[in-house]
C-alpha cells in the first residue's frame, strides 16, 4: 500500500514540476512580447519626435529662404544676377540631430504651364505663343511634333474656361470616355504633377520636360530672367525663337554674359544672339531683368527620418511671402 502511495506521489511531483515550468515559459514569452511591444512604442515615439522636429527645422528653413530672397532683391533693385553664388548652389547646415539642405534659385526661370492661357476677370482663353513656346520646348527634349502640338492643346483644354475642344486638344467628353472617368478642372494647374492626367502625356515624356516646367500663380508668360538664366538652362533662352532651334549660341551666348547681367532689355535684345531669334515684342518684353519668383528645395535628414520640401516664394510682395508648398517626391 505504500509503495502505491510513493508511486502516486512521484507521479503528482513530476506533474507539478512541468506545470510550472509551463508556467514559466508562458510568463518569458508574454513578457518578450511585452517588451517587444514596449520597444515598438518607444522606437514610434521616438520618430514621432523627431519628424515633428524636423517639420520644426522645415519652417525655419522656409523663413530663412524668404529673407534671403528679400535681401537678394533688396540688393539690387531692379536688376537679379548671379553675384554671389546663390541662384541653384546647395547648402548644408548641421543643427541638433540631423542636417537641413537648401538650394535657392530664380523660380522663374521655367516654363509656367499657366502661360497657355489669358485670364480676363473670371475666364480663361487659350494663348497663341504660350502654346508655341511650349511646342518649341518639347521639341527641343526630343518629342515628336505631332505629339508636342496634341500636348500643348490638350494642356490649354486641360486650364481654359469652356468645353469646347481644341482640334488636337481634349475636353470632358475624352476623359469621361476612360476607364476610371474625370473632368477638365478649368482653373489654372496648381502643380504640374497634373500634366500626368492630360491627353498625349506619357510618363517618358513627363519627365523629360518636369525639369523646365513649372506652375506659377499667374497666366504671364514665362519671365525669363536674363540676368539668372545658367547654361545649362539655355533651352529656355532658346525656345523663345520662332522655331525649334539648336542650343549651342544660346549656351554660348549665357556663356560669356556680363556678371551683373544686363541694365535694360534694349541692351540685351540689341546682342546679335538674341536678335537671331526673330522674337516678337510681346516675347521681347516677356523677358525679365529681375526675378520675382524664387524657389528653394529643402531636404530635412534625421537618424529615423527624412522630409523633402519645395516652396515657391513671390518676392514682389511686400512682406515677401511663401505662396506654394509640396512635400514629398516634387514630380
Amino acid at each position: 500500500m505504500s509503495r502505491i502511495r510513493q508511486f502516486g506521489s512521484e507521479n503528482e511531483r513530476g506533474a507539478a514540476l512541468l506545470t510550472v515550468l509551463l508556467l514559466v515559459a508562458v510568463i518569458a514569452i508574454l513578457a518578450a512580447h511585452g517588451i517587444d511591444r514596449l520597444a515598438g512604442a518607444t522606437k514610434l515615439a521616438s520618430n514621432a519626435r523627431e519628424l515633428s522636429q524636423a517639420k520644426a527645422y522645415l519652417i525655419a528653413a522656409e523663413s530663412i529662404g524668404m529673407e534671403s530672397a528679400k535681401q537678394i532683391v533688396s540688393a539690387s533693385p531692379g536688376r537679379t544676377s548671379n553675384v554671389g553664388g546663390w541662384n541653384g548652389r546647395e547648402q548644408k547646415v548641421p543643427v541638433p540631430g540631423g542636417i537641413i539642405s537648401a538650394t535657392l534659385a530664380d523660380g522663374g526661370n521655367c516654363f509656367n504651364i499657366n502661360s497657355l492661357v489669358t485670364q480676363q476677370e473670371a475666364v480663361l482663353s487659350a494663348r497663341p505663343e504660350g502654346l508655341a513656346q511650349f511646342a518649341r520646348l518639347m521639341v527641343m527634349q526630343g518629342v515628336l511634333d505631332g505629339d508636342s502640338a496634341d500636348i500643348a492643346e490638350s494642356v490649354a483644354d486641360w486650364i481654359d474656361s469652356d468645353s469646347v475642344a481644341s482640334p488636337r486638344g481634349a475636353e470632358d467628353q475624352y476623359y469621361l470616355q476612360q476607364e476610371n472617368p474625370y473632368r477638365t478642372a478649368n482653373a489654372l494647374i496648381v502643380d504640374v504633377s497634373e500634366l500626368r492626367t492630360i491627353k498625349g502625356m506619357t510618363d517618358e515624356i513627363f519627365v523629360r520636360l518636369a525639369p523646365w516646367i513649372c506652375a506659377l500663380p499667374t497666366t504671364d508668360l514665362s519671365p525669363i530672367n536674363i540676368n539668372t538664366l545658367r547654361p545649362e538652362q539655355a533651352v529656355l533662352l532658346a525656345m523663345l525663337g520662332a522655331v525649334p532651334s539648336d542650343l549651342t549660341p544660346a549656351r554660348q551666348f549665357l556663356g560669356r554674359r556680363p556678371d551683373l547681367g544686363y541694365a535694360s532689355l534694349n541692351d540685351f535684345w540689341a546682342q546679335s544672339y538674341p536678335a537671331s531669334l526673330g522674337a516678337s515684342p510681346e516675347v521681347q518684353s516677356q523677358v525679365k531683368l529681375a526675378t520675382r519668383w524664387f524657389r528653394v528645395d529643402l531636404a530635412v535628414e534625421m537618424q529615423s527620418a527624412l522630409i523633402e520640401e519645395r516652396v515657391l516664394i513671390d518676392a514682389a510682395l511686400q512682406p515677401v511671402r511663401l505662396v506654394h508648398r509640396q512635400r514629398g517626391d516634387a514630380y
